[in-house]
């Protein structure tokens, strides 16, 4: 099964589905239309509203690619360590609800709960989300503010472990979301729910994303040579801000533990490793005739050098 594991949705809540989109800042608004016009529905979200022409879209881009499904990541608010919800601080949310809804109403949507582990119920609503179908948490600790290796949250993660589910963490910096503390991009606040038995997945191989990130490929590659139960994607990777960190990743013994993602609809165009010398001139003029932005994410990363078995890995590690 070939799975692109890792694709946000992004809603406005205008279909009833809870979903949240600021718009209030300068930025804000700056940000949205590029993110509609890379998602595909700049007009269709004014007549039915971003929710409806979301799902839409994406379900097609799903069936007119060679995936066999997504890799869906609900979005929850970030708290602090009391459990006080920081509604004011975040970009989007999106309920685990609704995800869930999606992968029961689209077979090619697996669902990726999020759940901060600060929040009073946080251990029942990961119980529930697990019995409704939800396959991978996802957090962005830096961006959530969670610091994972807290041991206040072990009680967490020793449930996440005893449900079998995979921990989609993002790793190095971020631009799309307000970063809370800089600090938790680091992959070694991972070692308390690698140490419970969680299979984790750094996401973005732990790289630079900003000019002036700290880069942590080489802390989270040390980590992975300690911990068998630690995976990374490549998502993002085909973008101009992220590109440098897929050589890294390239490595065989690396490559073995590597999983397929797009980070859909942050744009993905091959322009960074075509700039980069890691994709070919011949090869960077062929992915810029595929309209599909999944398929073309697919084919940039193929042609940098990742192995097929990158795109069903993820399917062996849910099951």
């Amino acid at each position: 099964m070939r799975i692109d594991g890792h694709v946000h949705f992004v809603g406005d809540g205008s279909n009833g589905s809870g979903c949240w989109l600021r718009s209030s800042t300068l930025l804000d608004r700056i940000v949205e239309p590029i993110v509609k016009a890379q998602a595909g529905i700049s007009k269709s979200s004014r007549q039915f509203g971003i929710d409806q022409a979301y799902e839409q879209r994406l379900i097609r881009l799903i069936d007119d690619s060679s995936l066999d499904a997504v890799l869906l990541l609900a979005m929850d608010y970030p708290y602090d360590e009391d459990g006080n919800c920081l509604k004011e601080k975040a970009k989007f949310y999106v309920p685990n609800d609704h995800v869930l809804g999606l992968a029961k109403k689209h077979a090619q949507i697996i669902p990726a709960c999020s759940i901060h582990p600060a929040r009073k119920n946080a251990i029942e609503e990961l119980e529930r989300c697990a019995e409704k179908g939800a396959k991978v948490l996802k957090l962005l600790p830096n961006c959530h503010n969670v610091d994972c290796s807290n041991n206040r949250y072990r009680t967490f993660w020793e449930k996440l472990a005893k449900l079998n589910m995979p921990f989609l963490a993002h790793t190095g910096g971020e631009f799309s979301v307000p970063v809370l503390n800089a600090k938790f991009a680091d992959p070694r606040i991972l070692r308390l729910p690698l140490e419970c038995g969680v299979k984790v997945i750094a996401a973005h191989g732990a790289g630079k994303s900003g000019l002036w990130d700290p880069d942590y490929t080489a802390d989270l590659l040390r980590m992975m040579d300690e911990f068998a139960n630690l995976f990374t994607d490549n998502s993002a990777l085909a973008s101009p801000n992220r590109w440098r960190t897929i050589p890294a990743l390239l490595d065989p013994k690396i490559q073995s533990r590597v999983i397929h993602g797009s980070d859909f609809p942050i744009p993905s165009g091959g322009l960074g490793p075509w700039i980069g010398k890691l994709l070919s001139g011949a090869d960077y003029s062929k992915s810029r005739k595929i309209k599909n932005p999944l398929e073309r994410d697919v084919f940039i990363k193929k042609a940098v050098g990742f192995e097929e078995n990158t795109l069903s890995r993820l399917a062996k590690l849910i099951g």
